[in-house]
Parts: C-alpha cells; sequence; structure tokens
C-alpha cells in the first residue's frame, strides 16, 4: 500500500526561557493511503506538533514531510493537499450553514450556484441536508462538528487532518460521533490522521495508532496490538489498565524484568469459594472494589509484592469481593506479556 504521508527524521525544536525544547524528536512514520491513523499521546507529549508540521501550521527545525511522494517540508498550509478539522469549529456565526461550508470556494471564485450544489452534496454526505440555511448558533455541537468536517472536505484533500475535534463534545454525544467520523472516513476513502489523549476513542475508530511520549514515537500498531503486544512499559500503562510488574515483583511471576498482565486477564476466588484453587499464582486481601457497571475493579494486596488489578465481569459474578476479604489470583501463562528491556 502506498504512503499518503511520510516523516523522515521529523524534529521541532523551540527555544524558551534560554533553553531548547524538543516538541518533536527524530520522528520516522509512514501513514498508508485511504488509513484511519491516529496520534495518540498525552498532552506535551508531541502529537498536536506533528500533526501541525504535516500541515504546515509548524515548520520542523530537521527533516522531511512527503504527501504522495512530493516534499511539502517547507510549504505554507495553502500549497499542501491537506485540510484540519480542529477542536474549535470556527464557523464563521454571521453566514448560514451552506455559505460556510462553502466558503473555501468562494475565496476560489467559484460561482454561487456551483459552490452552493457542492455545499449541499456535502452537508448530505455528514447527514445534514436540512441545515443550510441555519446559523452555526442553532445547530447543536455535533451538528457543528459534522459542518466543520464538511467544510473541510469541500476542497477535496488528499489527506484530512483532525485535532481533537470531539473533545468539546459531552461522553454520550463524542461516543456517538466517534462512530459516524469512521463511518464517514471508510465512505469517502481518504486518509485521516487525527489527535487524541482519549487512549478508548484511539482504540475504537483507527485502523492504526502511533503513540508519542515525550517527543518520540514510542510504537506504531494495530489497535489490538497496542493493547495486547505493548512495546514498552509506557506503551503498556498509557493504552487501558494493565499490571505492570518490574524487577523482583515481575520475577515472582515469570523470567522477566517488566512483566504486563491485563486485569480482565486474572481469575478470582474468594476464600470461601468451593472453586478456590490450589493452583493459584498468589494470594492476598482485596482492598478496594470499584464498579464500572459492565465489570466490577478490584485491588488485591498479594501477600507479596505490588497490588494488582482485577477486573470481574459483572454478569456471572454474583457475589461481591468486599474489602478484606481473601482472595485467590490466577492467570494463563498467555495472559503474561513480557516488556523486553528497552536501549
Amino acid at each position: 500500500m502506498t504512503s499518503a504521508v511520510s516523516l523522515r527524521d521529523l524534529s521541532c525544536v523551540f527555544r524558551s526561557a534560554g533553553k531548547n525544547i524538543h516538541a518533536v524528536a527524530g520522528v520516522d512514520l509512514e501513514v498508508r493511503s485511504g488509513e484511519f491513523f491516529t496520534l495518540l499521546g498525552p498532552s506535551g507529549s508531541g502529537k498536536t506538533t506533528c500533526l501541525r508540521m504535516i500541515g504546515g501550521f509548524t515548520l520542523p527545525t530537521s527533516g522531511h514531510i512527503a504527501i504522495h511522494g512530493q516534499d511539502v517540508s517547507q510549504k505554507p498550509p495553502y500549497a499542501r493537499p491537506v485540510n484540519t478539522v480542529f477542536q474549535d469549529y470556527a464557523l464563521f456565526p454571521h453566514m448560514t450553514i451552506l455559505d460556510n461550508v462553502a466558503y473555501s470556494l468562494m475565496v476560489r471564485g467559484v460561482d454561487r450556484a456551483t459552490r452552493e450544489k457542492k455545499a449541499q452534496q456535502l452537508l448530505e454526505t455528514v447527514q445534514l441536508p436540512d441545515v443550510g440555511q441555519r446559523k452555526p448558533v442553532q445547530l447543536s455541537g455535533g451538528q457543528r462538528q459534522r459542518v466543520a468536517m464538511a467544510r473541510a472536505l469541500i476542497s477535496e484533500p488528499q489527506v484530512l487532518l483532525l485535532d481533537e475535534p470531539l473533545g468539546a463534545l459531552d461522553l454520550k454525544l463524542r461516543e456517538q460521533m466517534q462512530s459516524e467520523l469512521k463511518s464517514l472516513q471508510r465512505k469517502l476513502g481518504i486518509t485521516f490522521i487525527f489527535v487524541t489523549h482519549d487512549q478508548h476513542e484511539a482504540l475504537s475508530v483507527s485502523d492504526r495508532i502511533g503513540v508519542f511520549n515525550l517527543g518520540r514515537l514510542e510504537q506504531v500498531a494495530t489497535p489490538a496490538e497496542l493493547y495486547q503486544s505493548p512495546a514498552t512499559r509506557f506503551v503498556a500503562e498509557f493504552v487501558g489498565a494493565a499490571n505492570v510488574l518490574q524487577g523482583a515483583d515481575a520475577r515472582r511471576y515469570a523470567a522477566a524484568e517488566v512483566l504486563m498482565i491485563r486485569p480482565e486477564l486474572i481469575g478470582l476466588a474468594l476464600d470461601t469459594s468451593p472453586e478456590r484453587s490450589a493452583a493459584a499464582r498468589t494470594h492476598g486481601t482485596v482492598a478496594e472494589v470499584q464498579f464500572f457497571g459492565a465489570f466490577w475493579r478490584v485491588l488485591v494486596q498479594p501477600e507479596q509484592g505490588l497490588p494488582l488489578l482485577v477486573d470481574l465481569p459483572v454478569h456471572g459474578h454474583t457475589q461481591v469481593p468486599q474489602p478484606g476479604a481473601m482472595a485467590h489470583l490466577s492467570w494463563a501463562d498467555e495472559a503474561m506479556h513480557i516488556i523486553e528491556a528497552q536501549p
């Protein structure tokens, strides 16, 4: 598959208080044509700076950016075949929705009939066929987000950049828009590069994910690979809940210096249970229990070592562990993922 965006040894250094701040440091990345690719990481990890360099809003200190084989490293935003959707939709409040969507075509001198026809087609694509004559203030947050998408798509970009576009929405609407965003990308077939700090959002919409930390790419993988086989301790702890054990704590269960076990892969039997097994990996005391709707998250303090998280599905577990109870924990060998030591 051909590359839509190629980054080669890309770096961005800011000067602050007399010091060099490496916002992005030596990133190499290939984003495939037609892919929904997500840049994931905490605040200050470099993901947004990387997106801004692809869009041309920030120029790299060193390295190269190519879009469909064309070097655009030093070109301004308007000279790149990309468009950007920001968290702040920045719709013109005095214009109708139809005029907002058609704005870039108006600037280019496209006649009114042509640009309005194309704008209406895009409003239908984002499932807003009847809002063309309204003003932005008359729409909900989710509707304004879709209008911003239509406006960005009207210039037919080869790559669409999305800078946390769902961040201002409430949880329920955010989840709905995640599904609609992925559906729209599949329908259009163009490359989406999406920035978020929300791991659940990244896992739900992406074909592949690049995890950023301190300006560097820690790992690039599919959502399933990232969750099941994290390459570094940072990725293991950042993507999903995880028990990450190191040193003596890891060696207690496997021949490893760093070991990860996901909470849902650990079985728990209470001391009073007839299912109690002598083959339990460890025994401990229930320290805390949290209810998350579909599962209980139980914190168990073993007789030795760090506490362990255990996720118990509500269905099939009628006996809720209580703080202070004795618990016996077990898991399969395959549940343990060894994280190789980093160079």
